[in-house]
């Protein structure tokens, strides 16, 4: 169990619950498409409509013609069906014409009920010899057939849902070749057939199945080649007249295991999918394609709309119930849809899905997929979203240039539904997690840092190490300067004491935090911080200095206001003075103690130091002294002055330190440049033992208007050297002082 838990614990560090989540999600997604799962599907042919919406196909050349039973025809000759006399005239004539194959997208599956044996037998009042004569007339399906036999004609027959009882399989069928496997395992299969009166099947140069399934959304995008109905294999009404034109006898019929993959006439190759559909590559509702029935019938028709032509003969009339929905139109007659197959056909403008499309498409979501969860915990928002859009502008210009320039059907939805899917998922769990982690933070920190400071860390907890970690940070340490004569004058009353170190320590306290610092501890009267942990500060040393100058100025007001009180009170006025130690280096930083307490502290060398020079700064006369790393790094911004050169106890090597006398603008002063000048000139002449020199530059310095600023310096420096002057240091001393105290 131990070495599970531990197990557990090195998989959760080194790849993370939320990766394995998304690789167990990027396989149920995949497994969905495998299925082809309904939405997914939508979502696909719904991107292939846009394709043809916004680049529909171009026509190069009108083969086809349709000739319409329209609402004019209609209204001249009649309601339909007509004659089929009439039906014979209208086949003649465009015989006559030149039409190259003619295709009825109607069905005459019963006889006509205008037959001379019907009328003999319906009409009253009619004498034996009229009876007679109409029975010895042939019929008008007769007429048809006999003016069907003088053209190639293509009858529409249509699949049914039912089966048909007295079906006649001794009518002719199209020859039919299979190359590959056996495809009638996936093509569309009908259990009925409704085929036209058997004197016409018979009269017909070929028979098409009409029938054109609109998918889920009603939408026509696809049209089979080749279907069964009523055991029969059938090819569609268009393809038929493609081979009723070329005089091909037999279609080709090529499958593989995993489905259809085309069928064929001489000198034409149909793309299908695994179902045997041609995906239509439609252009725009054409109304020049139609000709008015009656226009036909009446002679008004230009030769050249009809000569060398592929016929159809369809309606466009509402009432007659003929209306599609494509891709590019609402309203589409459907006997266009089959001249638009036609079209696409014999212009060899098709559209076909490959066979490596599918695996292209999810080779594609995969690849992304793993680089999603592999690299997006790393990348921020902004590289996220570019990267990301990147990938799907080139899916989408990909799918896009395979549709425009080699007509090929390729899915970039699905690949993007898949990553999008991962990439929300990897969003959540981060939230989540980071939810999580922000409730640790507030625990763990809440009993030893600040609210404001808590909630900028659990807001950005990635920016926190939790345990030991090494790095660069500036210390703080300051102390009130003569708090225990304070304090006795609060003998009798503690509670006035508490309030008075709550109300300097308050401000103190907010000088830090406002310049980004953590509080470590107080101690007492003392307060001891640190910049650039837990959270990066690359300016600590500028906003420690800030912190540490925000801290005297915090304390004259509060000295001015204690004045006032102590005047109005009639007690005595002790003011607060605060000395500070700031010191840069490297520190060891984390939670340290025990497993029932700890605190989040910092240890080190640079922390002693800082220790030693605010518990110096009583000795030397200003309130703020830094280390050599401190006043390098914010000596454009401060007003430095060097102090010393000291061997702290304990330490080999000495540092130099520096007091921070103001800001910038002090440090372009007039009056601040002559006192470093002086300054400068005195520890030269000092660490050069030239004890005179350095004497006169005290001199002088003592007779400047800001004299009393180096006093405690200049006196600190002047008995140094009458000491030196009875005992001289060593010939190697380097102008070093030893502490002798911490």
């Amino acid at each position: 169990m131990k070495r599970l838990r531990m197990l557990r614990r090195w998989f959760g560090r080194k790849f993370g619950y939320a990766r394995l989540l998304c690789l167990a999600l990027l396989i149920g997604v995949a497994a969905l498409r495998v299925a082809d799962f309904a939405p997914i599907e939508e979502l696909r042919v719904r991107t292939f409509d846009t394709f043809q919406r916004f680049d529909p196909r171009v026509k190069t050349a009108r083969p086809v013609t349709i000739i319409d039973i329209d609402e004019k025809s209609l209204a001249k000759l009649g309601q339909w069906p007509w004659p089929r006399t009439r039906i014979a005239d209208l086949v003649a004539n465009l015989a006559k014409l030149g039409a190259v194959v003619i295709a009825f997208d109607v069905i005459f599956s019963e006889p006509d009920r205008l037959n001379p044996d019907t009328a003999a037998d319906t009409f009253r009042n009619l004498d034996e010899d009229t009876k007679t004569k109409l029975r010895a007339l042939p019929s008008n399906d007769q007429v048809l057939a006999d003016a069907m036999r003088h053209s190639r004609v293509v009858l529409g027959e249509s699949g049914l849902s039912e089966e048909i009882a007295e079906f006649d399989k001794t009518l002719p069928v199209t020859g039919l070749a299979m190359l590959g496997g056996d495809p009638q395992r996936f093509m569309f299969d009908f259990p009925g057939l409704l085929r036209n009166t058997q004197v016409l099947e018979q009269a017909a140069g070929g028979r098409g199945l009409l029938t054109i399934n609109p998918e889920r959304d009603g939408i026509v995008r696809r049209v089979p080649m080749i279907m069964l109905a009523q055991g029969a294999t059938m090819p569609s009404l268009s393809f038929e007249m493609l081979r009723l034109a070329t005089g091909t006898d037999t279609i080709f019929i090529k499958s593989d295991a995993a489905g259809i993959k085309s069928v064929a006439v001489k000198g034409f190759e149909v793309p299908t999918d695994r179902n045997g559909q041609l995906w239509v590559h439609f252009a725009r509702y054409d109304p020049s394609l139609y000709v008015p029935a009656v226009d036909v019938l009446e002679g008004r028709v230009a030769p050249e709309k009809i000569a060398r032509k592929l016929v159809l003969i369809g309606t466009s009339a509402v009432g007659l119930n003929d209306i599609k929905t494509t891709p590019v139109s609402a309203a589409m007659p459907g006997v266009e849809i089959h001249a638009q197959v036609l079209e696409a056909a014999l212009t060899k403008s098709l559209l076909s899905q490959p066979a490596y499309g599918p695996l292209l498409e999810f080779a594609a979501a995969i690849i992304l997929g793993i680089l999603v969860i592999a690299f997006a915990p790393l990348f921020g928002p902004v590289t996220l979203v570019a990267v990301g859009a990147l990938f799907a502008t080139l899916l989408i210009g990909a799918s896009w240039y395979s549709y425009t320039q080699h007509r090929l059907l390729i899915d970039f939805t699905y690949p993007l539904l898949s990553t999008t899917v991962i990439y929300l998922t990897l969003i959540f769990t981060s939230f989540v997690r980071e939810q999580a982690q922000r409730r640790q933070i507030r625990s763990a920190f809440g009993q030893y840092l600040s609210p404001a400071l808590v909630e900028q860390l659990a807001q950005s907890p990635e920016k926190l190490k939790l345990g030991g970690e090494e790095r660069e940070m500036t210390i703080m340490f300051s102390d009130v300067r003569g708090f225990t004569t304070i304090s006795e004058s609060y003998k009798s009353d503690p509670q006035g004491l508490t309030a008075l170190m709550n109300r300097f320590l308050t401000p103190l306290t907010n000088a830090i935090l406002a310049r980004k610092g953590t509080i470590d501890k107080y101690m007492g009267d003392a307060i001891m911080a640190f910049w650039n942990a837990p959270l990066d500060d690359k300016e600590h040393q500028i906003n420690a200095c800030e912190a540490a100058l925000d801290m005297l100025e915090r304390i004259d007001v509060l000295n001015k206001e204690r004045e006032i009180e102590s005047q109005n009170g009639g007690h005595s006025f002790i003011p607060i003075n605060v000395g500070v130690g700031l010191n840069t280096g490297t520190c060891v930083v984390g939670n340290m103690g025990s497993n029932l307490r700890f605190d989040y502290s910092v240890l080190g060398d640079s922390v002693n130091l800082a220790s030693r020079l605010e518990g110096q700064s009583k000795e030397y006369g200003f309130p703020i002294i830094v280390g050599s790393k401190t006043a390098l790094a914010v000596k454009e911004k401060f007003a430095i002055l060097e102090l010393d050169f000291i061997m702290v106890k304990g330490k080999k090597e000495p540092e130099v330190i520096y007091a921070i006398a103001g800001r910038e603008d002090t440090a372009q002063s007039g009056r601040f440049q002559r006192l470093r000048n002086l300054t400068i000139e005195m520890l030269a002449c000092y660490r050069g033992r030239d004890w005179e020199g350095a004497l006169a530059a005290i001199e002088r310095g003592r007779l400047t208007d800001d004299a009393n600023t180096l006093e405690l310096l200049y006196d600190l420096y002047e008995a140094r050297i009458l000491g030196y002057r009875k005992n001289p240091p060593p010939e190697d001393w380097n102008g070093a002082f030893a502490l002798l105290t911490k």
